[in-house]
């Protein structure tokens, strides 16, 4: 279950805000767009499914990316090591 923090960054990854708690009242938007409580509301039930979709991307990405470098996943372990 995602927590107020998690739905905030899905819903505005720029940034602009502060949250204490997991509730509405307790976000402060400072240099972004306001969302409604229902939108907040909202991300709660998205959060998970949003979360699983860019997790497969990045697999995908990395994926792409030891293949195009001709290397496995241990080998660039051991380049970042």
């Amino acid at each position: 279950m995602a927590n107020g923090r998690e739905v905030l960054e899905m819903l505005i990854p720029q940034g602009g805000w502060i949250i204490s708690g997991d509730t509405y009242e307790g976000i402060e938007f400072l240099e972004c767009e306001p969302i409604t409580k229902e939108q907040f509301e909202a991300g709660f039930a998205q959060y998970d499914a949003w979360k699983a979709e860019q997790d497969s991307a990045r697999t995908t990405q990395k994926a792409a990316l030891l293949e195009r470098l001709g290397i496995s996943e241990d080998e660039a372990r051991l380049l970042l090591a």
